[in-house]
């Protein structure tokens, strides 16, 4: 697999008004201590059924002879905030090294820590690196983080010296763009996609993510094991990964018609095997705003019919499974 994206704990420092999960923000506290022991319990059993081996074939860059290069995949770590105490030294440092150790033999892994990037100090940075992390990715580059308004700042902080960084933020051109309609960027009534906007259709969509051998597969997982295939993440998760293989669940989807639509890019056909056509699909895609404006995303069709339809095919998708894996014992 090319990529996955792993939120290993919910808490943060911010509570960003743009932000697409609700349950990223601050917990103090009895809060704090339960979130943080959630991520210490999973880590290593989701970590654990993670792919053998985090590869992928890239066909973007075939030989000559049309054979495909292997490629090093990418696993990133993020939350809430990676870099927060308590969650750095008990889970995310353990994170990376676990990591490391899993993939030394079998074609290696870069690990990339996401961060807001306002946590990091030299020490922070040498424990990351010394770990074996390839790249501290910042992501709170944008006008939405309080310090950071303005191109001007956004440049300053930007031009720091340091080891390998990647820099992005919410911005039109960049990671949600027009924001994501969930969390607080919903609650907020921030986000500005249309139907036009097909988040699905694009990384950290759906788009590929069946596909796990090839280049353009990811997907997203939480601190509890739900896995998604989108970091905007669908209205049910697809499996659990401390409970099952990553590869097994994404294989047991395989021509499942609503999965394929989604892996395709194109998930206002997800419901034409199951009596929704794409009119039907629209339809359910228009909404209102909590402020009460008129809103129309493909997302919001998506909602709709992971509630009302795709509940029994996920159920029946890992009876499957189930059944496969008692039949092999």
């Amino acid at each position: 697999m090319e990529s996955i994206y792993y939120v290993m704990c919910f808490a943060c420092h911010r509570r960003c008004k743009h932000c697409y999960e609700d349950r990223f923000r601050p917990y103090v506290r009895d809060e704090l201590a339960a979130v943080v022991a959630e991520a210490k319990a999973n880590y290593a059993r989701i970590i654990d059924h993670f792919p053998d081996r985090m590869t992928y074939l890239d066909l973007t860059d075939p030989a000559e002879d049309g054979t495909l290069p292997e490629k090093t995949g990418r696993v990133i770590l993020s939350g809430g905030e990676a870099l927060l105490d308590p969650l750095r030294a008990e889970v995310t440092y353990k994170v990376v090294e676990r990591l490391t150790a899993k993939y030394a033999r079998h074609g290696g892994v870069k690990i990339v820590v996401q961060t807001t990037g306002d946590l990091l100090d030299e020490r922070t940075v040498t424990g990351l690196l010394q770990r074996g992390v390839y790249m501290i990715s910042v992501a709170g580059v944008d006008d939405y983080h309080v310090g950071m308004e303005g191109p001007e700042k956004q440049r300053r902080f930007m031009e720091e010296e340091g080891p390998l960084f990647n820099f992005f933020g919410a911005t039109d051109d960049s990671w949600i763009g027009k924001l994501w309609p969930r969390g607080r960027a919903w609650t907020n009534s921030l986000s500005r996609a249309t139907l036009a906007d097909n988040f699905c259709d694009r990384w950290s969509g759906g788009l590929n993510f069946l596909r796990h051998r090839y280049s353009g597969s990811e997907v997203s997982v939480e601190p509890t094991g739900d896995v998604y295939p989108c970091c905007i993440k669908t209205r049910r998760p697809i499996g659990n990964l401390v409970d099952e293989p990553l590869i097994e669940i994404l294989d047991s989807l395989v021509g499942e018609p609503a999965f394929e639509a989604i892996s395709t890019g194109h998930p206002e056909r997800m419901g034409l095997a199951y009596g929704w056509s794409i009119e039907d699909f629209l339809a359910r895609s228009r909404t209102r705003k909590p402020g009460g404006k008129l809103y129309a995303n493909l997302c919001i069709g998506c909602d709709a019919f992971h509630e009302e339809m795709l509940g029994p095919v996920i159920d029946r998708a890992r009876n499957r499974r189930r059944a496969a894996c008692a039949a092999a014992e």
